[in-house]
């Protein structure tokens, strides 16, 4: 991998993804376009950048393997074109064996699919305000984590739900992750209660940036999603944030070198100590 640049402009996308392929490429384009004229060599969308559909009789029919997406091919060619590396934060995706994959997507500047990631914990939750998910009825979980490398710098990829498992983020950072990536559909009561303390909490655990690109608003298939796309340095100070569920373009300077020195300032990756037990009280 060449030396990490001093600094690198990044640019994270916000949306409101609507419930079909074409109309989600016409949403997202735009805002690639904007963060790619800002300046940003490596650009983040949210989780279901492709296509948002709660309704699995309805979405399923309409999914595609990863190379088949329409919305991927999409942001493919706008990679080429533009000479920027894209985090498709997650495409909603049939695999090979015919289950659904909820995958983030790693495009390089030749427009080149460098790296996948499908999702590991599925959000099967009954929220205190009566709201429902079982994401398992619809995808199926990963089984590997991933690092990639882009623009000089070492992602270790996670999608939303993943935030609230630390493990995952210490394997990635241990692994030679910089950049966490957590693109997100957050609801709007967990968002509120918890989306923010728990990227910050996972930067200065790792002593990594994270970079969270958000969905927000009320979507076409009756979702809400939280919004507040988020930049964290590795000292878990906010870079930026986008205080609001609108779309738009967050951008951030990541100072990499940063990561080296929140890292030997507190060495919890270096310092933790294996242990066992405890046994569970009868």
């Amino acid at each position: 991998m060449s030396a990490s640049p001093v600094t690198l402009r990044v640019a994270l996308i916000q949306t409101r993804t609507p419930a079909s392929h074409a109309a989600a490429l016409d949403h997202v384009a735009p805002l690639i376009s904007r963060a790619a004229q800002g300046g940003a060599r490596l650009i983040l969308t949210p989780e279901g950048t492709n296509i948002l559909q709660k309704d699995r009789e309805v979405l399923l029919p309409q999914l595609t393997s990863l190379e088949d997406d329409p919305v991927v091919q999409g942001m493919r060619q706008a990679a080429r074109t533009l000479g920027v590396s894209l985090l498709v934060g997650s495409a909603l995706v049939r695999r090979e064996d015919g289950q659904a994959a909820n995958r983030s997507a790693l495009i390089t500047p030749q427009g080149e699919i460098a790296a996948t990631y499908d999702k590991l914990h599925m959000f099967d939750v009954d929220l205190p305000t009566g709201e429902t998910a079982r994401e398992s009825a619809t995808y199926a979980p990963g089984d590997r984590a991933v690092v990639a490398a882009a623009e000089g710098a070492v992602l270790g990829l996670t999608i939303c739900y993943d935030i609230r498992f630390p493990a995952l983020h210490r394997a990635l950072a241990l692994a030679g992750a910089q950049i966490l990536t957590v693109p997100a559909a957050f609801t709007r009561p967990t968002g509120a209660a918890h989306w923010e303390v728990l990227l910050r909490a996972r930067a200065i655990e790792t002593g990594s940036f994270v970079l969270a690109p958000a969905q927000g608003g009320f979507h076409e298939d009756g979702r809400g999603t939280y919004g507040r796309t988020l930049a964290i340095a590795p000292w878990g100070e906010v870079l930026g944030k986008l205080d609001h569920d609108e779309p738009g373009v967050l951008f951030a300077d990541l100072d990499l070198g940063l990561v080296a020195k929140s890292r030997q300032a507190i060495p919890a990756l270096a310092n933790a100590q294996p242990f066992s037990g405890p046994v569970p009280l009868p």
